[in-house]
C-alpha cells in the first residue's frame, strides 16, 4: 500500500498482536474466529488539574505536554458542576485529554511499555486489579517525567495523569491476557 509515493509501515506493536498475540489469544480463550479475539480500541490519556483555577498557563503547559508525549493535540476539558469548596464554577477548565487510536495508539503503547515504564523509579510492575470489570484497563502515573520526550528543564509543574486502555475484551481475564501478551509488565 502507497500512500504519496511513500511505503506504508505497521507500527511494531500492531505487528506483534497480529503475528503473536492473536494466535495465543485464539488457543488459551479457544475462539472459533479471529473477529472473537480481544483488541485495544483506543487510549485516553487525562490530565486534572486543579491547580489550573488559579493559574490557566499551567492548564495550557499540561496541554503542550500531552501533545508532545502523544503526539496529538490535547483537549481542554471543563468542570461539570460548580463546587464551591473548590472555588469551582460550572465550565470552568480544569484539565486536558487525548483519545488514541490506530496508529497513534499502537506507538504510543509500544513507546509507553517499552521506554516510558521502566523509567519509573522501584518499578516492579503494574497493578493486575485496575480492570473495569469489561476488560478495560485504567493506570495512574505520578509525574510526567517517565515519557523521555519530556524535558526536565521547561517543566513549569509536576504533574501526574491517567492512561485507559480500552479493549473489545469480555472480561477482565481476557483483558489481561490481551495485555499481558502485547507486552505490559504486571506484578507477580
Amino acid at each position: 500500500m502507497q500512500r504519496n509515493d511513500r511505503p506504508v509501515t505497521v507500527p511494531r506493536l500492531k505487528a506483534k498482536y497480529v503475528k503473536e498475540v492473536v494466535p495465543a489469544l485464539t488457543k488459551e480463550f479457544s475462539y472459533k474466529n479471529v473477529m472473537q479475539v480481544p483488541k485495544v480500541e483506543k487510549v485516553v490519556l487525562n490530565v486534572g488539574l486543579g491547580e489550573a483555577i488559579q493559574n490557566i498557563k499551567l492548564l495550557e503547559a499540561a496541554q503542550k505536554e500531552l501533545g508532545i508525549v502523544t503526539g496529538q493535540k490535547a483537549v481542554i476539558t471543563k468542570a461539570k458542576k460548580s463546587i464551591a469548596a473548590f472555588k469551582l464554577r460550572k465550565d470552568m477548565p480544569i484539565g486536558c485529554k487525548v483519545t488514541l487510536r490506530g496508529r497513534m495508539m499502537y506507538e504510543f503503547l509500544d513507546r509507553f511499555i517499552n521506554l516510558a515504564l521502566p523509567r519509573v523509579r522501584d518499578f516492579k510492575g503494574v497493578p493486575g486489579k485496575s480492570f473495569d470489570g469489561r476488560g478495560n484497563y485504567a493506570l495512574g502515573i505520578k509525574e510526567q517525567f517517565i515519557f523521555p520526550e519530556i524535558e526536565y528543564d521547561k517543566v513549569e509543574v509536576v504533574h501526574g495523569m491517567d492512561i485507559i486502555i480500552c479493549t473489545t475484551a469480555k472480561t477482565n481475564k481476557e483483558g489481561k491476557a490481551l495485555l499481558q501478551h502485547m507486552g505490559m509488565p504486571f506484578r507477580k
